[in-house]
């Protein structure tokens, strides 16, 4: 009988929709099991990436349903944002257009895949449905006083024709999208959110996370949120006209300021420039400046420059005047946007003190040591005792810290803080395709809220899209013109619209509530189903949408409407799909189809040089069409071949051969039980207790053990498979006659039959046609998940004696059914056996199986 897959997929994806399986009640009749994968956003084609992602969320959805869990495990799409206008503006469409049609073509594709969502439970966040209830959170937080509006200087993309957050900028100051693109900086008034106000509960929140979260991104989210203890100080404007307030991790070295460094962007620059005539040098560098990277700025590496602004201020420690620069690697929205320079103790300072000129005071001396300002050459970073620091000298430098932070205090010239390196999240975009901000732009009244009655502000789906004329909802006056909500004169809507980030923050909570009309969030759906039990998704997402998300579960938690928190109790974080690439010399990158067998361009037949692999990408062409592998191979060669070729957390490289393995498998499989079906059916009599019973149950429920826990407790899915590969590999060297005889063939029912429940979550559609076939009762994914008998899997042992030259030197107890091989490596690791054979030649060894193993050592 030939497995032909598709048919076999049509027909139980079929089943399922008609039987409802993956449907999810609002009311528990089970313990819950909410599993995600993340929100996916329509781009129009599903990619191997994809397939990965939501393979595995699949598989650990279907694994707990057998488990007897409820089941939530629900899609929809991030459907609106930059990706939709730059594609719609490719291929001369209209964003809503390209989106819906995106949409409907991925929807089929997901369902062809077999993946087992909650299709009742779908939306998409450009739906006004969705929409209305995050301008209600945005208006919750004005009157919190958590949103609010300030002109910021912002990365812009020019290609993307909007502000970029600082996490979409790549590294080499490039647009995320664009990366061709470079960023730059432009001035604009920008709506915030104040995720800084939960900055320190981002971070102590990780304590309920670890180990349930992988380490990597933990890490990663601290670095970004970077909590820093210190202290700010003020140091007067030297003649009056203020203070410059600088933020430091170590006070202790105040004494050793010389000097004052400000990034170009401060405005105190420009000022103290005009005031002392240098105006025209300054502007120069600060232009120069404006235009490098900023990811640059901060590096190490950077060549260190600056300008003498013409100010000075007061260290308010010694009294001394010390010059204020304008340097290259001072951020303005980092800290205060000015630094205190301790050339002895700040490497980059003294990097910048040597090229300018500028005095080196040291004044912490390390243990055993005495730094010499004159010979120095490289800063002194460590601890050690204060000098040079009046009334601190000779204490320690971390009660130094606290001493002098405690002076300040006590003069009223700074106090102890603690400040991040996270910034307020900036949430305005000037595009079309988004979710409208909504607010009321008034000149009697100012901005005015829309009153929450009036929501949503719904975004125009018919304006002409074009970006000749920049933001279409600029130009739209029939939905621009409206009346103040406060005063009633005429106002004008808010043209920017939400970072598509806002309706990825929160949409795991309305999957729970999707079709409630009446307010965003039901309190008691949200303590039956939250938080989400299993996430998964890639490392790319560990500092924008996870940071986001956390952020916004806290916010809602804290009116009332989310249980607990943090959002998602476990991460699983999948590697890339990785391609090698081929690049013809005439025609540049070419698909795999487009290279013939031997190498060569099909176009003109020039030899194609094949290049590392890499994560694939339509600009690289190293893709591989799920659709194409699909058609040839079904969903259940797809889903086994992602799911055995590499440990979900580790990049996956792609091979055609390894497809093709997986293909060769399930056909084995299908051989297997399909030949004897009938047989497997009538097998209704009772287990003997033989040994080649025992054998066959041995091997069932010691792979049973096996995949249950690399699926549950290892997320080791690809060692779970080749369990199952060993497992059918015995089955096949059963005797026929064992499948006939009444004890054996009723053990061998029982393997099959679990078999093809390991089977389920992995390649369910062949699992239930053969399910089908031995005659199973109701759907396989239905049933519950075998119960392993450790009893049956425990393996008989045997006593091995061992000799070298033959005297008795150690006895070992190994499995009955050990090979040679497994043997041989035991005894060689015996710390018995090595005290005889160490440093001597092996120069024989004869295993006698299950009694004796024998060594001739010279």
């Amino acid at each position: 009988m030939k497995y032909r897959p598709q048919e076999i997929e049509r027909k139980w994806q079929k089943r399922w929709d008609e039987a409802g399986v993956s449907r999810c009640p609002d009311v528990l009749s089970a313990p819950k099991y909410y599993c995600l994968e993340m929100f996916p956003y329509p781009s129009g084609r599903i990619h191997m990436g994809h397939v990965r992602v939501y393979t595995i969320g699949d598989l650990l959805a279907r694994f707990k349903r057998m488990q007897g869990f409820q089941v939530l495990h629900p899609i929809g799409w991030d459907a609106f944002g930059l990706p939709a206008e730059n594609a719609a503006h490719r291929h001369g469409t209209h964003p809503a257009k390209w989106t819906w049609e995106n949409i409907a073509f991925m929807r089929e594709q997901l369902k062809e895949m077999g993946i087992s969502y909650d299709w009742d439970r779908e939306f998409a966040t450009c739906s006004p449905e969705y929409y209305k209830w995050e301008q209600l959170f945005f208006l919750w937080m004005l009157r919190d006083g958590l949103a609010y509006r300030k002109r910021a200087t912002l990365n812009w993309c020019g290609e993307c024709q909007t502000v970029l957050a600082n996490e979409q900028v790549n590294r080499d100051g490039t647009c995320f999208i664009h990366d061709q693109t470079p960023v730059t900086q432009k001035e604009l008034d920008q709506w915030f959110i104040g995720i800084t106000k939960y900055a320190e509960e981002l971070l102590s929140g990780h304590s309920e996370l670890e180990g349930r979260w992988p380490a990597n991104i933990l890490e990663m989210q601290r670095n970004w949120i970077g909590r820093s203890e210190g202290a700010e100080i003020r140091f007067p404007v030297d003649g009056g006209g203020g203070d410059v307030t600088v933020f430091t991790t170590r006070p202790d070295t105040l004494f050793g300021a010389t000097f004052m460094s400000m990034a170009p962007e401060h405005p105190m620059v420009m000022e103290f420039a005009k005031r002392t005539g240098r105006e025209r040098e300054v502007r120069e560098f600060v232009d120069r400046v404006a235009s490098q990277d900023r990811i640059a700025r901060t590096s190490e590496d950077l060549v260190k420059e600056g300008v003498f602004t013409g100010g000075y201020c007061v260290n308010p420690a010694t009294g001394n005047r010390i010059p204020i620069y304008a340097a290259n690697f001072v951020l303005y929205d980092y800290g205060t946007g000015a630094v205190m320079a301790v050339p002895a103790h700040d490497q980059r300072d003294f990097e910048f003190a040597r090229k300018y000129g500028l005095p080196v005071t040291v004044v912490v001396q390390p243990a055993g040591e005495t730094l010499d300002p004159e010979t120095m050459t490289a800063a002194h970073e460590g601890p050690g005792r204060l000098v040079g620091s009046g009334a601190f000298d000779g204490v320690s430098s971390e009660e130094g810290k606290r001493a002098i932070t405690r002076h300040l205090e006590g003069k009223g010239m700074g106090r102890g803080t603690i400040q991040y390196r996270l910034r307020d999240w900036g949430v305005s975009r000037q595009r079309y395709w988004g979710c409208p901000i909504p607010v009321i732009h008034c000149e009697a009244c100012g901005i005015v809220p829309v009153p929450e009655e009036d929501l949503p502000v719904v975004l125009p789906e018919d304006l002409p899209y074009t970006r000749e004329r920049g933001n279409p909802l600029a130009g739209a006056e029939h939905w621009l013109r409206v009346p103040c909500p406060s005063c009633g004169k005429p106002g004008r809507r808010e043209t920017d619209t939400f970072d598509t980030f806002v309706e990825s923050s929160w949409y795991f909570l309305r999957y729970i509530d999707p079709k409630n009309d009446r307010a965003p969030l039901d309190p008691e759906k949200m303590r039956r189903f939250a938080p989400v039990d299993q996430y998964v998704g890639g490392v790319e997402h560990a500092c924008m949408h996870l940071i986001y998300a956390r952020f916004f579960h806290k916010y809602l938690r804290d009116k009332g409407l989310a249980p607990g928190n943090e959002p998602f109790e476990r991460l699983l974080s999948q590697g890339m799909v990785c391609m090698q690439t081929a690049e013809c010399p005439k025609h540049g990158w070419r698909y795999p189809e487009e290279v013939d067998e031997k190498g060569k361009c099909r176009q003109c037949g020039e030899a194609v040089d094949v290049g590392r692999s890499m994560k694939m990408s339509k600009s690289k062409r190293n893709v591989v069409e799920p659709a194409t592998l699909i058609e040839r191979y079904g969903a259940d060669t797809a889903r086994l071949f992602i799911l055995f070729a590499a440990p979900p957390e580790k990049d996956l490289d792609w091979n055609e051969q390894g497809v093709e393995g997986a293909f060769r498998f399930l056909n084995r499989i299908h051989r297997l039980v399909a030949m004897r079906a009938k047989a497997i059916a009538a097998a209704t009599a009772a287990w003997d207790d033989s040994a080649e019973v025992r054998a066959i149950r041995q091997v069932t429920h010691r792979t049973l053990i096996k995949v249950t826990g690399d699926i549950e407790d290892r997320s080791h899915f690809n060692t779970a498979i080749s369990a199952v590969m060993e497992m059918v590999n015995f089955l096949y060297l059963v005797p026929e006659a064992a499948w006939e005889r009444p004890a054996s063939a009723a053990a061998l029912r029982e393997a099959v039959e679990i078999l093809l429940h390991m089977l389920s979550p992995f390649a369910p559609h062949i699992g239930e046609e053969l399910w089908e076939r031995i005659g199973g009762k109701g759907l396989l994914c239905s049933r519950s998940w075998p119960a392993a008998a450790v009893d049956v899997a425990r393996e008989e042992v045997v006593e091995v004696v061992v000799q070298v030259n033959g005297k008795v030197r150690s006895k070992l107890t190994v499995g009955a059914g050990a090979g040679e091989g497994e043997v041989r490596e035991r005894v060689m690791a015996d710390a018995k056996v090595r005290e005889y054979t160490a440093g001597r030649e092996i120069r024989k060894t004869v295993y006698v199986p299950g009694k004796l193993f024998s060594i001739v050592v010279s």
